[in-house]
């Protein structure tokens, strides 16, 4: 999902690595120490909506009772991507839209820079032109990794992809709301002078932003969608905050609403940070009849 910039984006972006309080028209209940869950029913059709958590520590507790019982109730699951538990599958988009050898990435940095990311690869054992092959938002995205692995959080405890286990082993159909390739493309797209933004600022934070991360995790085990909300906004640009979460909310809610016009129950898992603001999938939803209720 790093430093606060470059962490929100690769959060947001669930493929590449969370996904944020009742926002307007929506019908919130008492919040719960433990992750927050949503219920919408229009009809013969019910969806739950669940805000995961793309890295999470192996001992979080995700799957509360009430998730075990919707997911029990539920035909469908429906994540951000499908191949959410198969990275290899994108190695060679990754180096298609991530890489470009020609232009070095130490070379695009000013000097200071240029330091402060030789003294993090050093701390790690590698050569100060380790990422020099990547475009900056691949090197933004891949310095995100070294603090998270350090601290023990881990994709494989993520909980798109224990959800999809869980689906598999139920013989749940799995549905995806985008692509792989799409959601690499939502980074892979930006301009040089927005990559050199997220390259820059995750330089610059890479200290304190293990100390945001566990923040937000933990604003996420309890439920607070208010400090997912405000903490996922922090530093986050305008034109990120579009790119990554607004204007992917629409797409979501979209899909939702085709969906609900079907009879039938489906859980919902996408990054928390979806799931609350003023921006969310549920305020979209509400703005279509559709009533988002927190369990």
């Amino acid at each position: 999902m790093t430093t606060q910039s470059t962490l929100r984006a690769g959060r947001a972006i669930c493929g590449l690595l969370l996904g944020l309080a009742a926002a307007l028209g929506v019908a919130a209940g008492p919040a719960g120490a433990e992750p927050a869950l949503w219920k919408v029913e229009s009809g013969g059709s019910t969806a739950y909506l669940y805000g995961s958590v793309h890295l999470l520590k192996h001992d979080a507790v995700w799957d509360t009772p009430k998730v075990e019982a919707a997911l029990g109730q539920s035909q469908e699951l429906w994540l951000e991507i499908t191949d959410v538990d198969d990275p290899a599958s994108m190695q060679t988009t990754v180096r298609s839209l991530g890489t470009d050898p020609a232009h070095p990435l130490t070379a695009r940095l000013d000097p200071a820079r240029q330091k402060r990311l030789a003294a993090i690869l050093s701390g790690i054992g590698a050569p100060p032109t380790a990422l020099d092959p990547m475009r900056p938002w691949l090197a933004a995205v891949t310095l995100s990794v070294f603090p998270m692995q350090k601290a023990g959080y881990d994709p494989a405890a993520g909980v798109d992809r224990l959800l999809k286990q869980a689906a598999v082993k139920r013989g749940i159909p799995v549905f995806g709301f985008e692509t792989s390739a799409g959601q690499l493309h939502y980074l892979a797209d930006m301009s040089e002078a927005e990559q050199m933004d997220m390259l820059n600022q995750s330089l610059d934070d890479y200290d304190t932003a293990l100390a945001d991360l566990d923040e937000l995790e933990a604003a996420w085990e309890r439920g607070d969608d208010a400090a997912i909300g405000r903490l996922e906004r922090k530093g986050m640009t305008p034109a990120l905050y579009q790119r990554l979460l607004a204007g992917r909310n629409v797409l979501f809610a979209q899909q939702l609403i085709a969906r609900m016009k079907k009879p039938g129950v489906i859980f919902v898992a996408v990054g928390a940070a979806h799931l609350a603001g003023p921006d969310s999938v549920q305020t979209l939803l509400a703005r279509a009849g559709l009533k988002a209720v927190r369990q």
